[in-house]
């Protein structure tokens, strides 16, 4: 069919997905006008190269773009209309996310105006930012990394691995999280101690949505309610968290499974992670001997990076992904970082060299990944 040549409305609508009574309001909106209007009988006709348009029109309004929005897209080069839409769905999402919260808040008003119970009682700038060392172990709500000998393999993630996990006793407060291939976990000493113990997984995104807040609190009183947790600042609006109703894997007893350490490294964290920025591989390998501890290639016996280091046990040769191993440092508390190894496929601990509080577990990768 030519591109000059016209079609009847019903024709047009059933070939763009709209129909004939949405042709005539992006008609009348001037998004959408018809190629020709029968002056006589007012009927209206599309011509074949007005299809395009008339698809994308459809697509945009089914993601809820609103009509300037549409235009605006419509009307603008690849890379604009790229942004724009970018833009839109960051809103959608920010939407969302603020409906969620809000809802909840009011679920869990519903159950009556009590106050919680409490949790404990933190120092506001200590609990910030135990959390957002701690979240970097979360999955990504679309997927996670399950740990193998082989490396990560790739599945749709559950919510409650986007989570905080919170566990309360009458001495302490222990944030964990893990993606099944990283696994990131905090102690923290409340000032004052709850009122049982306590323990639930906590929105991650809640969390970093109330984290500005919260380091900006001297003390920081979290109660838990039905469905949630209440941070409760002074001076500030008490901010509302969600506790998701899935259970948490079951951490504890993977760290209590893990074996002796086989050989133990004490190395600077900033040179660790400049030489991990300096070296291109993207799942480098680390080779640790009485020399130190050097950052290489899979196939590189002999060059690489030599960082200083205190290396004690078996000489062994270990291999990560980038983007955990960095994490896991990039995290740690204090100068100097432990590196505790038990051969080339079992977990590695990752903590302070000098303060306990803050431990990761990394996953290695097999060197035929």
């Amino acid at each position: 069919m030519p591109n000059f040549e016209l079609m009847a409305i019903g024709a047009f609508a059933q070939r763009s997905g709209l129909t004939s009574s949405a042709l005539r309001f992006y008609a009348d909106s001037g998004l959408l006008p018809p190629a020709d209007v029968d002056p006589a009988t007012g009927y209206r006709s599309y011509g074949v190269h007005q299809l395009e348009r008339a698809v994308t029109l459809r697509r945009l309004r089914e993601i809820a773009m609103p009509l300037a929005g549409v235009a605006a897209v419509l009307g603008a080069g690849a890379e604009e209309a790229a942004r724009l839409l970018d833009e839109h769905v960051a809103r959608i999402e920010g939407d969302a996310a603020v409906a969620r919260q809000r809802a909840a808040a009011i679920k869990s008003a519903l159950g009556g105006d009590a106050p919680g119970s409490l949790i404990a009682v933190l120092k506001g700038p200590v609990l910030a930012e135990a959390v957002e060392q701690v979240l970097t172990a979360t999955a990504t709500p679309t997927a996670t990394a399950t740990a193998t000998a082989t490396g990560p393999t790739h599945e749709p993630a559950s919510a409650v691995l986007a989570g905080l996990h919170i566990e309360a006793s009458d001495e302490a407060v222990a944030l964990t999280a893990t993606d099944r291939y990283r696994l990131s976990t905090r102690t923290l000493v409340p000032v004052r101690t709850g009122e049982r113990t306590w323990a639930g997984t906590v929105d991650g995104a809640d969390l970093r949505n109330a984290v500005a807040d919260v380091r900006r609190s001297a003390l920081v009183r979290v109660e838990a309610v039905p469905h949630g947790i209440w941070l409760r600042m002074s001076g500030r609006e008490d901010r509302h968290c969600r506790v998701l109703p899935e259970e948490y894997p079951d951490h504890r007893s993977l760290l209590a499974s893990l074996g002796e350490a086989t050989t133990r490294a004490t190395v600077a964290k900033g040179a660790l992670l400049r030489a991990l920025e300096e070296h291109p591989a993207d799942r480098p390998v680390l080779r640790l001997t009485d020399r130190g501890l050097r950052v290489q290639a899979p196939d590189d016996e002999l060059s690489g990076i030599l960082l200083p280091a205190a290396v004690t046990g078996e000489d062994l040769r270990i291999r990560f992904e980038m983007t955990t191993l960095y994490a896991a440092v990039s995290t740690a508390i204090g100068p100097d970082v432990m590196l505790d190894l038990r051969g080339p496929l079992q977990p590695v601990t990752i903590r302070s060299a000098d303060r306990g509080d803050l431990t990761t577990l990394t996953m290695p990768v097999t060197f035929d990944h």
